[in-house]
């Protein structure tokens, strides 16, 4: 079984989302040919996701040994494109998420868990970990979120002290994707305290490692491996640290800013999913003498749903294209931080909107345990919180706005 059930011809579902925003002048051939490849590889994989855990092995294996993953990484290290490309990650998560929200999440996390190594890693951290993130054969997980510190990181605790010959790392991270599943964690932990984000430094922590306990799982609405990580006394050598020392917190958001858009497109996998299902639910629905397609309300309703996932989709290309022309050995120039900010709040607000009116479509049926817009309305909600959550997007633009006006 997969997430969503495979879609049936008779149905009138389509079998991969539509691939003509491809045409748009944001992408590039070697974009136009990976949207239709990935679709037609993902509508043959079937997943048992029943187990959140197991089922992400599998898709990363599937995904790795599919050479998807090497969109996850550059060229030098095992990887399809010269650089870490926004819009190759967009067009992949929209394609994955229209499939099985976690197939994407499997994918993102390969790219978001490893983008740090990608960008400051030395030539030894790379030949560690990236051609395996790329193959699937590691699994690699971002440690920022802390309890007491999500939107603001530089209120994180962990520490980072110094000892011969290394690190020693004690602290609570929480809300880490992939908890109890990965191979490493890029971890973010303070090594001078009382410098704010000043004094963040990043570090790579391979797993199982003493010190280090990983098993409290954390249950969702929508299935996904998260955990608690737990660092006592757990030591490192001296080569673990990831760039230089107090250089995390811009390593972090360099590498968010890599990742933002593409969140964005997630969102616009799941909400043409549910536009599909929708469309696909009112052609063949029948009541009062005729479908509920031909009622001027629903086709209303359908072209509403539509104007909000273009609107979305639009913001999302823009963002990342504009990360794409950005120089890739620094912060992003004001303008694509904006729109990768604007992409990502407008994107998972349309499509929790779209996915809430195809639940309201299919009606009774849309409340039932196992329906695709029932799984849909569960998965989209993390999206309006991870990764920087609707509320952030808009002091991210409201301070752009102002520094734009002078």
């Amino acid at each position: 079984m997969v997430a969503f059930d495979t879609p049936h011809p008779h149905a009138g579902l389509p079998a991969a989302p539509p691939q003509g925003h491809l045409a748009l002048p944001f992408f590039d051939e070697a974009h136009r040919a990976l949207g239709p490849a990935l679709a037609a590889w993902a509508v043959e994989q079937v997943v048992d996701e029943r187990d959140d855990r197991t089922a992400c092995r599998d898709w990363v294996r599937r995904l790795g040994a599919g050479g998807w993953l090497r969109y996850c990484v550059a060229a030098a290290d095992g990887g399809a494109l010269p650089r870490l490309d926004s819009r190759a990650l967009v067009i992949a998560r929209e394609t994955l998420a229209y499939r099985s929200p976690l197939a994407d999440f499997a994918f993102a996390m390969q790219g978001l868990g490893s983008g740090a190594i990608t960008l400051a890693g030395t030539a030894a951290q790379r030949t560690a970990y990236l051609p395996a993130v790329a193959r699937g054969e590691q699994i690699a997980a971002f440690a920022l979120s802390e309890p007491e510190a999500g939107s603001d990181v530089a209120a994180l605790q962990t520490r980072a002290t110094p000892m011969a010959g290394g690190w020693r790392l004690d602290g609570t991270k929480t809300w880490i994707s992939n908890g109890d599943l990965a191979d490493f964690y890029v971890t973010f932990a303070k090594t001078d305290p009382d410098a704010g984000a000043r004094g963040i430094s990043a570090f790579i922590v391979p797993a199982p490692r003493a010190g280090l306990d990983t098993r409290e799982h954390i249950p969702l609405l929508a299935p996904h491996p998260l955990a608690t990580l737990r660092f006592d006394g757990c030591a490192l050598p001296a080569d673990a640290l990831l760039g230089e020392v107090n250089g995390g917190f811009k390593l972090a958001m360099r590498t968010l800013d890599i990742f933002r858009p593409s969140v964005a497109a997630a969102a616009l996998g799941m909400a043409r999913r549910a536009l599909a299902e929708a469309v696909a639910h009112a052609k063949r629905r029948r009541m009062f003498g005729q479908t509920l397609a031909d009622f001027q309300l629903t086709q209303a309703r359908l072209g509403e749903m539509q104007a909000l996932i273009d609107g979305g989709a639009l913001l999302t290309y823009r963002a990342a294209w504009l990360r794409d022309q950005a120089p890739s050995d620094g912060p992003l120039p004001r303008e694509a931080s904006a729109a990768a900010a604007m992409a990502k709040m407008v994107a998972t607000e349309n499509a929790q909107r779209v996915i809430d009116m195809a639940v309201q479509m299919h009606g009774g049926l849309g409340v039932r345990s196992g329906q695709t817009v029932e799984h849909l309305y569960r998965d989209i909600r993390a999206l309006r919180i991870y990764e920087g959550a609707t509320e952030v997007q808009l002091l991210i633009l409201g301070k752009a706005v102002l520094a734009a006006a002078g």
